[in-house]
């Protein structure tokens, strides 16, 4: 490591350390410990634009350790990507671009929002698997227009968390290649030594599930972590991983190797001892020394350079091959290659089916309109329907498939899918059984907050799920996928309002959608379709105000409909309400709301096999919810729905009972 090399990892760790310390609040050990292996990644091994962190063909950096954000912030603020000294002294501020852990959509050259430890080497499994597609369908002999890796950092505390074991074991499987996992190996936590808890070879882990493994013993020589990345890039079989062996809190005189170092600002005294001990010469916090910025500046210029390469290059594969181009353009578009909507073929539909064999249906007609739809299931397709029959399956040997086994691995699954809608240029779907979404959710919740257009095909949606019992009937899973920010919840009826469904997920390019689709067969019923995309409608209704709303979403819908006219022959007039997307239905004019579910009419039912958890605002004081609000029992649907209510003589007594109060 040379002069100009040694000052710009010491300016990314005083840069850090004293963000934290103004804020009084952050990590400063890992910034400390990790600068060398950070700036040999960014200034010697990636390939990237500041002027453009939008580059298609930049490599990926995710911070699996997202509370080492400081760093992070420190080296955008030095590679030019227009985080300013001020936004660093605004570190974990209201309203900053510099926020505790790194957000996805807030600052440029934040490539995903991470969130709870070891979801970032699930989602760089997903950058991988997307960049590995992409070369597969675009690159041609003469012209490599997709040709870069993914490079996750993290920590201990990432490998001890479950999910990065189940993707970093399918990244194995898939071989990819490009996506390079820096170990940051430090054995701190916040309760002290790893030894307490971790005492595992990770190494030797990583080798079984058949990654290609290296060690740089001495975490502050820069061109050893170098060399370990040029051998990495070199292996095409196997993803790799490099353990970096460094000391938490790295010059800290009092700290350093200590959990103290972990997650508390160093102090001042201890600030100005560790530049004592590290040769720190500037007395200003928040320096930058000129030979610093002169030298981030250079090699700005060499980033540049590379992406006008790529450009040129890109000109030339036009020509070459303009059916691609084109092809290219539509994958990386947020809008549909089809009009869906007037589509009159994607709306017509027979049979009385399950929903789940309705997403079946409709997911084949979108394998034919949607060329980069990409997705698959945690081993169950076969069940959950979730195949593209024309479309081959993504494997080492031919990434060019586009059905995904992700095998027995639900929170994997969605962190992964969340890279692939990160990376850009696909739309991922994911399926599973519903009740398994509990094994989802925390991945669930990070597409909501990011705003990625994830779909995911929930099956077997009630205790019509039957003889597997109550450990796999989903009863409070609607309402806390329903309570979810920015997460749409879609519960279809019959296989139009499927369509409406997978529709609303392609064409919300801001917000994720689950479908949640039946075991049990449904009729396909009179009215539905488009309307469904409103998230609730009139089915059926009579002459005039009627005497009660009758209202459910999914399986239900077909209950209420059957008692409508049981209703009409005692001379009670009902109005049938399809329901299938609470959140639609709140995004729609005041009007529409009033027009389907009026204030006046106060004698509601609604009916759904889960819980009633949510409904209250719908039915109001003086209406009656048919839910169950206890677990399930082990027995064929049929039974269970008897024994718990969900019958159309039940919802005909509890319409009568609302009406005769």
């Amino acid at each position: 490591m040379n002069q100009i090399e040694q000052l710009s990892v010491n300016t990314i760790r005083f840069l850090s350390a004293e963000a934290i310390q103004k804020a009084n609040s952050g990590h400063p050990g890992l910034p400390l410990g990790a600068a060398p292996a950070a700036y040999a990644l960014w200034a010697k091994e990636m390939k990237h634009n500041p002027a453009n962190p939008e580059w298609v063909d930049r490599d990926r950096f995710i911070l699996s350790a997202g509370h080492g954000s400081a760093m992070l912030y420190s080296l955008l603020h030095l590679f030019g990507y227009g985080l300013t000294i001020e936004d660093l002294k605004q570190f974990r501020q209201n309203g900053s671009l510099t926020p505790g852990h790194p957000e996805y959509k807030l600052t440029k050259g934040v490539e995903i929002t991470t969130g709870p430890l070891g979801q970032g080497i699930a989602n760089a499994v997903g950058f991988a698997l997307a960049e590995k597609h992409l070369a597969a369908k675009f690159n041609t002999p003469e012209y490599n227009i997709v040709d870069h890796y993914t490079f996750v950092m993290c920590g201990d505390g990432c490998l001890m968390e479950g999910v990065s074991a189940e993707a970093a074991s399918l990244a194995a499987t898939m071989g990819l290649s490009k996506l390079i996992l820096l170990y940051d190996s430090n054995n701190i936590t916040i309760e002290g030594n790893t030894d307490i808890a971790f005492t595992e070879n990770v190494l030797k882990r990583f080798e079984a599930y058949g990654w290609h493994t290296q060690e740089v013993k001495d975490g502050t020589d820069i061109d050893a972590i170098a060399k370990a990345i040029e051998q990495a890039k070199s292996e095409t079989t196997k993803p790799s991983i490099i353990k970096v062996d460094t000391i938490i809190g790295y010059g800290a005189p009092n700290k350093q190797g200590k959990a103290s170092a972990h997650g508390e600002p160093l102090g001042e005294d201890e600030i100005k001892a560790t530049k004592q001990s590290l040769g720190w010469m500037e007395t200003e916090a928040f320096a930058v020394p000129r030979e610093v910025a002169e030298h981030m500046k250079a090699l700005q210029s060499e980033c540049a350079k590379k992406e006008q390469q790529w450009h040129e290059m890109f000109e030339q594969y036009k020509k070459a091959y303009p059916e691609l181009a084109e092809q290219w353009d539509i994958w990386h578009s947020d809008t549909l290659p089809v009009d869906l909507l007037n589509d009159e073929d994607y709306w017509t539909y027979e049979g009385d089916i399950a929903t789940r064999a309705s997403s079946e249906k409709v997911l084949q007609k979108l394998s034919k309109a949607v060329p980069n739809l990409i997705g698959g299931s945690a081993d169950l397709a076969p069940s959950n329907k979730s195949v593209m029959k024309d479309r081959e399956y993504y494997s080492c040997e031919s990434a060019t498939g586009s059905n995904i086994h992700f095998g027995i691995r639900e929170f994997a699954m969605t962190a992964i899918a969340n890279g692939i809608a990160a990376h850009g240029g696909l739309r991922p779907y994911i399926a599973g059984f519903f009740v398994f979404s509990d094994y989802m959710k925390s991945g669930l919740r990070m597409s909501a907050l990011m705003e990625l257009p994830v779909i995911s095909i929930m099956t077997h949606d009630s205790i019509g799920v039957g003889e597997d019992g109550p450990t796999h009937q989903p009863i409070e899973h609607l309402a806390a996928l329903r309570s979810m920010p920015n997460y749409t919840v879609f519960r279809p009826c019959d296989t139009r309002e499927t369509a409406a469904g997978w529709l609303i997920g392609l064409t919300k390019t801001t917000s994720p959608t689950a479908l949640i689709l039946t075991r049990q067969n449904l009729p396909l019923l009179d009215g539905t379709g488009k309307n469904a995309l409103k998230g609730a409608y009139i089915l059926k209704d009579c002459q005039g105000t009627p005497d009660v709303l009758l209202m459910a979403s999914g399986s239900e819908v077909e209950l209420i409909y059957k008692a409508y006219d049981v209703l009409a022959e005692k001379g009670v007039k009902a109005r049938v309400i399809s329901m299938p997307s609470f959140e639609l239905f709140e995004q729609q004019s005041k009007e529409y709301q009033q027009s389907v579910i009026p204030n006046e009419v106060r004698n509601r039912v609604a009916v759904e096999a889960a819980s009633s958890f949510g409904w209250h605002k719908y039915v109001g004081l003086d209406g009656e919810i048919i839910s169950i609000d206890h677990f399930g029992a082990s027995a064929p649907a049929g039974t269970l729905f008897k024994q718990f209510g969900f019958t159309v003589e039940n919802v005909v007594e509890k319409a009568l009972k609302v009406v005769c109060k």
